[in-house]
This record gives structure tokens, C-alpha cells and sequence, in this order.
């Protein structure tokens, strides 16, 4: 499997553009509206935030996509369409416009808004460009689009794969956006993902869900889960691939292409926190199970505490045995052993649970890289997981106080 360019547009049959639209009046450099287009339809699936408010965007998409098809999404950044008594309104005239200018059936459109909740969303700006927006569609056009779904991102996420498949070539690339309101449950940021793959909704629905888990669901940012979030995959079928209806090993091989864009995609968002000036990993092995060693994961990388200690550059790593012990797992702390790992190098700082001698400038060398790995042994089984997430810093608060402004 090959890391490749262009995102979204990685896969045959592929286009994207993004915009300003001007639905940021404050900002007309900033591109707002983003448009993906497949030239035929393929099959869609998503996953959804599981906050109890959603978005209008997401209950317009979650209708569309009953048949399990789509050719197109539309993304529009600087307001999320949420808790407007016209949301849904608004959402399907967006999907209609897009769809006029692109001469396809607006049922085959799948939309999605980020940005801020509660304020109504204008459509004019959206419906007068755009003609310009899709006149626009080019195979090289995805970053205009990652850039377009952008917030308090700090730079577009993009990443691409190719492999092959019933010896057909093959392409998997995304793109997502997300900084804060960040927490795992599915799901926690936008994020959209292309393949010229022939495989069946229900094949899709599977991996989709399989990745989720392993990837998105294991990004914590601030605890806050937001109303929008939303991971899609539009699948054309142009590669030529016999079609996956089962879980055989084409099927193995699509599900592992997914993860390795999902998985460089969710770092890349854990790095690009609000105000975050290190990335923060930890890796749990040796748990009693899979699940116990997800929850300690995350638990370590979801400890606000830990978080400022690992901006502080301070080797606490009692913080580290507090999050594990809270966590919802099992686990004998007598038995756990802790490493903090980097660039600048490698200091083992826990053995049996408890405390042994270190060099605390060897540590300091340790955490002054941008790329921290706490590594968690637990003695306790097989299980293994691994969670990303962010230092936190004094920006955070200065960037969520003044979100609006």
C-alpha cells in the first residue's frame, strides 16, 4: 500500500473545488464552501455525532442516504446550520442547488455544515456561487476543498493510498477538518473519504464502522463532542474491481486502506488541536482485552492534567498512573510499567507500578519534541489499543473565548 497525493480526489472519476462564498463577511480570504463530485454514483455510508443535537445537515444526509447511493457532497464551513427552525430547509435547498448546477438527483447529494451553532445560516451566498463552484471541479482541486471545510484548523488534512485489488488499481483518499469539540463516540469531526472501490453499501456500512472505531473514536481533544460531526465514504466503483459483498480478503485489504487514511487523518487532527503545540499518543499493550486497553488509552490521553503537564514539558507520570487507574478496566497496577518515548529519545519512568530513578534533563529532552508517545505495558493479557490527543496550552482558552469574535 502506497501513500498518494491529491485527497479527495485520488481515486478515478474524482473532483473537488472549495471557495469563499462569502458566509464568513469577516473573513473574505477564507474559503467556505466545498464541493466533492464523483463522475457516476457509487455506494455511501456514514456515521453520525451521537450528541442528541444534531445538526440539519446530518437528518438531511441520513434521508438521502437510505438507499445506500450518492454522487456528490456538499460542505459549507463558518456556520453549522444547527437549532435554526429553518435548518432543514436550508440544508435541502443547499443539496438542490448543488445538484441543478451538477444535473444530477438531489436525493444523490450528502451535506454537511461546521461552524457556529445557532445562528441562522444565509443561502443566498450559497445559491450565487454556485455555478462558480462546480464550474470549478478539478482533479486538483482537493486542498481547495479541505481548505474550504476548515474552523480553527491551522492547516488542511489530507492523505491518499493506492493499492490493488482483483489485480484492478485502486485509490482511497480523504480529508477532514477538526481542531476542538473533540471526543470520541462517533463521531468527532467532519471528515469525508473517496474510492474508485466496487463494494456493496452493506460491505461499506461494515468498514466503515470497523475503522470508526480504531481511528476517530480514539482522538480526544477537550471532552466536547459536537453537534455536526459526521464520516462519510462515497464509493464509485470505477476501478473495476470484482464487487466486495462479503467479508473476504478484498475485503481485508479495502478495510486496511481505510484505516491508514483514517488513522493518519485522526494524528493529524490530534496535532492540530486548539492552540496544541504537541501531539500526544499513548500506546497501551499487554491489556486484559481490547477494550480494556482502549479505555486506558484513552483515559491517558483525555487527562487534562496530564495534558498540561506534557506542555509543561514536565515529566509527571504519576498523572499517567491516576488516568489509568480511573479508567473503566481492568487492570493490576502493580504490574504496569510506563515509558515516554520521542524523537529526543527514550526514559523509563514507572516499573511494577511504582516510581524508579530517572534523569529528569534526559526527560526534559524527551517532551521537548512536537511528538510524545507514552507507552503503558499492563502485564495483563493481549489486548493493545492506541488514542491520540493534545497538550493543552493557554491558547485553547484564548481561541474558545473568543470563537465568535
Amino acid at each position: 500500500m502506497k501513500c498518494s497525493a491529491k485527497g479527495v480526489c485520488a481515486a478515478k472519476g474524482f473532483t473537488a473545488n472549495g471557495i469563499h462564498a462569502g458566509i464568513r463577511d469577516q473573513d473574505p480570504a477564507r474559503k467556505d464552501l466545498a464541493l466533492i463530485y464523483s463522475e457516476q454514483p457509487g455506494t455511501a455510508a456514514c456515521v453520525y455525532t451521537t450528541n442528541k443535537v444534531k445538526g440539519a445537515p446530518i437528518q438531511v444526509t441520513k434521508a438521502h442516504l437510505k438507499n445506500g447511493t450518492a454522487q456528490a457532497i456538499v460542505v459549507n464551513s463558518g456556520n453549522a446550520n444547527t437549532c435554526n427552525a429553518d435548518g432543514i430547509e436550508i440544508a435541502e435547498a443547499m443539496c438542490d442547488s448543488a445538484a441543478h448546477a451538477l444535473d444530477i438527483d438531489p436525493e444523490k447529494m450528502m451535506i454537511a455544515s461546521t461552524g457556529v451553532i445557532g445562528q441562522p445560516l444565509p443561502l443566498g451566498p450559497i445559491t450565487a456561487n454556485m455555478a462558480k463552484l462546480t464550474a470549478g471541479l478539478d482533479q486538483d482541486g482537493h486542498t481547495d476543498a479541505a481548505q474550504a471545510i476548515m474552523t480553527t484548523d491551522t492547516h488542511p488534512k489530507e492523505y491518499a493510498v493506492t493499492f490493488e485489488l482483483d489485480g484492478k488499481p485502486c485509490a482511497l483518499g480523504g480529508m477532514a477538518k477538526g481542531s476542538g469539540m473533540i471526543h470520541p463516540n462517533m463521531a468527532t469531526m467532519l471528515s469525508f473519504v473517496t474510492t474508485d472501490v466496487n463494494i456493496s453499501a452493506a460491505m461499506l456500512t461494515e468498514a466503515l464502522h470497523e475503522v470508526c472505531a480504531d481511528t476517530y473514536n480514539m482522538i480526544y481533544i477537550d471532552g466536547d463532542t459536537s453537534t455536526n460531526d459526521t464520516f462519510g465514504v462515497l464509493a464509485n466503483g470505477m476501478a473495476g474491481n470484482a464487487c466486495i459483498t462479503e467479508k473476504n480478503e478484498d475485503y481485508q485489504i479495502f478495510k486496511k486502506a481505510l484505516y491508514e487514511v483514517a488513522m493518519h487523518l485522526s494524528k493529524m487532527l490530534a496535532k492540530d488541536g486548539e492552540g496544541a503545540t504537541k501531539l500526544l499518543t499513548c500506546k497501551v499493550t499487554g491489556g486484559a482485552s481490547v477494550k480494556d486497553a482502549k479505555a486506558i488509552a484513552m483515559s491517558v490521553v483525555s487527562s487534562t492534567l496530564l495534558k498540561c503537564a506534557i506542555f509543561g514539558e514536565d515529566a509527571n507520570w504519576g498523572r499517567i498512573l491516576c488516568a489509568i487507574g480511573y479508567a473503566d478496566a481492568k487492570v493490576d497496577i502493580d504490574q504496569v510499567d510506563v515509558d515516554l518515548i520521542s524523537a529526543g529519545g527514550d526514559v523509563a519512568v514507572c516499573r511494577d507500578g511504582h516510581g524508579i530513578p530517572f534523569s529528569e534533563d534526559k526527560a526534559l529532552e524527551v517532551l521537548k519534541q512536537d511528538e510524545i508517545t507514552v507507552s503503558v505495558v499492563l502485564h495483563d493479557g493481549t489486548g493493545q489499543a492506541e488514542a491520540w490527543g493534545c497538550d493543552m496550552t493557554y491558547d485553547y482558552v484564548k481561541i474558545n473565548g473568543e470563537y465568535r469574535t
